[in-house]
């Protein structure tokens, strides 16, 4: 062949090995998701690449066919085409022999090249782009392939079956998509664009209530608000005045010794209707309270919610005594984050100069995901802030008390009722070794 010819020959060869390197990439590369999405709106070519990627061995086999003949036909056609127009241009400066080695050596370097970027790399790379598009546009013609290659198609297919059931290899794709994966996917969403930063947050939130206790966002003992059995009309309208709540636990004189609770719709009612409020045993006013234990992760206390049709409960440690209150709102907030929490009620506040005001009433999980820190140490132990300070500083934390960890300093900035109520966290360059150092610089008492 001439040479002109022989480019021609190279150039459909390369053509047609860029058409089996982007069909190979975009059927691997499909997302099944997208594609049942394009079915589900009536592309019935987006079925054929399902069930073709459900079964993907004879595809891959025509695949390799066509990739492993294109190969060896543009050997037999690179050798000859560039060859003689280099040896040409070659030979008025050494030796006939070296100057046809040197071309036959370009000549295979150059279409090598040409075979790599056009047929394999620029292929490949528009298959990842864009991989249903393309998997849609080439399902056809891949189709009609296999039915002109059937029976070499059996022969290769049955002959690779044997070899992966002989090496105990998986013979399907596994498409269970996981929780990592969906956590992946919205990580990347949010890098591209598509998602919104709190809208990633809530994804992350709804996949961690299965690891969160429901003491990381319980109300806690000190801070419920409740009403005693015995309490006077007047006392309970005061109550209800300065802690104004929809729901409140009806005790018998201490929280530990609970009766139920009374709805503060029903007793506006009551007070409207010029009943008598009183909240003892017997009374109208008094339901049976859920109690839950404080055992249970978010997801559990959500599912009791559901079963028993109630949107709050009190928690109880092994020993009965109430720790804390869950609502329905709480678990809620949990998962929306930032998208409910209003600016002057945020848990975690960054300042101007990069350190962080926590709560210490703050999920330690969300504190670590904000500082980006690892895992810290007995996490078993603990579920906020404030017990994670404790468990570091192995007592009861004070004012101006810091824990150096992950290469931040966390300082108790104030302490309510033996809890560490707020700190300032701060990151240290170059930190040393993470430790508990026990301040004794305070003079302020618990």
């Amino acid at each position: 062949m001439s040479i002109p010819q022989s480019l021609l020959c190279i150039a459909l060869l390369i053509a047609v090995s860029a058409f089996f390197s982007i069909a190979e990439m975009a059927l691997a590369a499909s997302r099944s998701v997208r594609l049942r999405q394009m079915a589900d709106a009536g592309d019935v070519r987006a079925l054929r690449v399902l069930r073709m990627q459900q079964q993907p061995g004879r595809y891959f086999t025509v695949v390799q066919i066509g990739v492993n003949a294109v190969a060896i036909l543009g050997g037999i056609a690179g050798e000859g085409a560039l060859t003689p127009w280099l040896h040409t241009l070659l030979a008025p400066w050494m030796s006939e022999a070296a100057a046809h080695t040197l071309a036959l050596a370009l000549s295979v370097v150059l279409i090598t090249s040409a075979f790599v970027v056009f047929a394999d790399l620029a292929p490949k790379r528009l298959g990842m782009a864009e991989p249903e598009r393309v998997a849609l546009a080439v399902i056809a013609p891949m189709e009609k392939l296999l039915f002109a290659f059937a029976p070499l198609v059996w022969l290769y297919t049955r002959s690779t079956d044997w070899a992966m059931r002989a090496l105990g290899l998986p013979m399907q794709r596994d498409e269970r998509i996981t929780t990592d994966d969906i956590l992946a996917m919205a990580e990347e969403g949010t890098r591209a664009g598509v998602i919104d930063r709190p809208e990633q947050q809530v994804i992350e939130n709804v996949f961690e209530l299965d690891t969160r206790g429901v003491t990381s966002a319980m109300t806690p003992r000190d801070r419920i608000a409740w009403l005693r059995s015995d309490a006077s009309e007047e006392e309970i309208r005061l109550h209800i005045a300065a802690t104004p709540y929809s729901s409140y636990p009806v005790c018998d004189e201490e929280l530990d010794r609970v009766l139920g609770y009374a709805d503060a719709k029903e007793m506006l009612q009551s007070v409207l209707r010029q009943q008598p409020l009183r909240l003892g045993e017997g009374s109208a006013l008094l339901h049976r309270l859920l109690v839950v234990p404080d055992t249970l992760s978010l997801s559990e206390v959500l599912q009791t919610f559901r079963q028993k049709g109630e949107d709050f409960a009190l928690i109880v440690n092994e020993y009965g005594t109430v720790v804390g209150l869950i609502t329905l709102g709480d678990v809620m907030s949990t998962v929306m984050g930032g998208l409910v929490t209003p600016d002057d009620e945020e848990l975690i506040v960054r300042r101007d100069d990069g350190s962080w005001l926590i709560d210490g009433h703050t999920p330690m999980q969300d504190v670590r995901r904000a500082l980006a820190l690892e895992e810290p140490p007995g996490q078993e132990d603990y579920d906020t802030l404030a017990g994670f300070l404790m468990v570091m500083l192995r007592r009861v934390p004070r004012r101006t008390d810091c824990v150096h960890w992950g290469g931040h300093r966390f300082e108790v900035l104030d302490v309510d009722n033996f809890r560490a109520d707020q700190v300032l966290v701060t990151p240290v360059a170059g930190s040393g070794a993470d430790a508990a150092d026990a301040s004794e610089k305070t003079d302020t008492p618990l």
